[in-house]
């Protein structure tokens, strides 16, 4: 019990005891013929009774027996006035309201037997005056609405605790909304680099090939520097054809051409021809429509593979193979040139996410015979 209700309680027992005293001395209620004046020992007995009420919480039933033994007392000896008793029935309602019904209950009798014993063992019946008649009826009352009043506290409880535990689901519904958020951004960002990255440095680094050639032939064989600047341009222009397309995609619209795919793996290798590759394309199996972002991780892995032999690799031939069966399509990008020495990036792990984020798997490394190696195994069902 806290600090303030133990103050509440004091200030009810002294409460009680400044109402009872005046009450008695003025003779507000009878108790019968023979009342005696209130002394010294009856005033006594009224302050202990309601002294007791400052320990109702803490130790109720130990209160509330000296509530109703002082008020048995206090009865025996013929004092004035039926407010002694008025502790004592403080003491059981505050037993039915902590739930202690039956220790109310066996309270309320511990008053009542003895005080309607002394009663009935008077010589004169009680007049039609006697408050004392309606003791009982104010012990059940005391019970009944200790009890009622529980139970509205209980209700109320209940409704706060309810109010309380939706609040923490709204809340949490709230950070797990801000959470999932997060994490769509993320994965967005995500997408938008990997296609960025995909797109543009495949475009550029033809590019870069073809201005380095343009240079080169710009001395020794100028009449070949239209078709490296021609190559340029139709890189560059094919990077802003990507761009807006990635862009067409986070705008939400549908522009034409914003699904990279197998379709479109011709073209990618009549751009790393130009660049100065023996490209040899194979398709074996029988080729079928792959979901949407299968077929834009297969187009972009290709695309990447290719990218790094134009970067690093050095080399004069590619092989692009693709297998298609009933479980999966098998992207293969190989090539006799060397490693290469490249410093740390994207390439090689945007290639794996892509490959996993459908289900799929991706090895990279050299090849048995030298060069390298890049085998793409993707499901031909819905991404996983």
């Amino acid at each position: 019990m806290g600090m303030d209700s133990r103050r509440t309680d004091t200030l009810i027992a002294v409460g009680s005891l400044v109402a009872i005293v005046p009450a008695t001395y003025a003779n507000l209620s009878w108790t019968g013929p023979y009342e005696r004046p209130l002394d010294p020992a009856g005033l006594a007995l009224i302050t202990i009774a309601a002294l007791s009420l400052a320990f109702r919480r803490s130790a109720p039933l130990a209160a509330g027996i000296v509530a109703a033994a002082c008020g048995v007392v206090y009865y025996a000896a013929h004092y004035p006035g039926v407010f002694a008793a008025a502790p004592a029935l403080a003491s059981i309602y505050t037993l039915a309201v902590l739930g202690r019904r039956g220790d109310a209950i066996w309270l309320a009798l511990g008053l009542a037997v003895p005080v309607y014993g002394l009663m009935a063992l008077s010589s004169d019946d009680p007049a039609a005056g006697n408050w004392m008649m309606l003791l009982s009826g104010w012990l059940v009352a005391m019970v009944v609405v200790g009890e009622v009043t529980r139970g509205r506290r209980a209700y109320l409880h209940a409704v706060e605790r309810r109010a309380e535990a939706e609040a923490e689901r709204a809340r949490e519904a709230e950070r797990t909304r801000e959470e999932a958020a997060l994490r769509r951004a993320g994965e967005e960002r995500l997408w938008i680099a990997q296609e960025l990255h995909d797109s543009l440095t495949h475009s550029i680094s033809v590019v870069n090939v073809q201005a380095a050639l343009a240079m080169e032939l710009l001395e020794r064989r100028p009449e070949r520097v239209k078709e490296a600047l021609a190559a340029i341009r139709e890189s560059g222009q094919e990077a802003m054809h990507e761009l807006r397309a990635t862009l067409g995609v986070l705008r939400q619209s549908d522009p034409e051409g914003a699904e990279a795919g197998l379709s479109g793996l011709p073209r990618l290798v009549s751009r790393a021809e130009g660049a100065g590759l023996r490209v040899a394309h194979t398709v074996s199996g029988d080729p079928y429509a792959l979901p949407p972002e299968v077929d834009r991780a297969a187009y972009r892995i290709a695309q990447e593979a290719l990218t790094n032999v134009l970067r690093h690799a050095g080399a004069a031939a590619v092989t692009v193979a693709v297998a298609y069966d009933r479980a999966k399509v098998v992207l293969l990008v190989e090539n006799d040139g060397e490693p290469g020495t490249a410093g740390p990036g994207m390439g090689l792990i945007g290639m794996r996410e892509r490959a996993v984020a459908v289900g799929g798997c991706l090895t990279a490394g050299p090849g048995e015979h030298g060069g390298f190696t890049v085998r793409a195994e993707l499901p031909s069902g819905a991404a996983a």
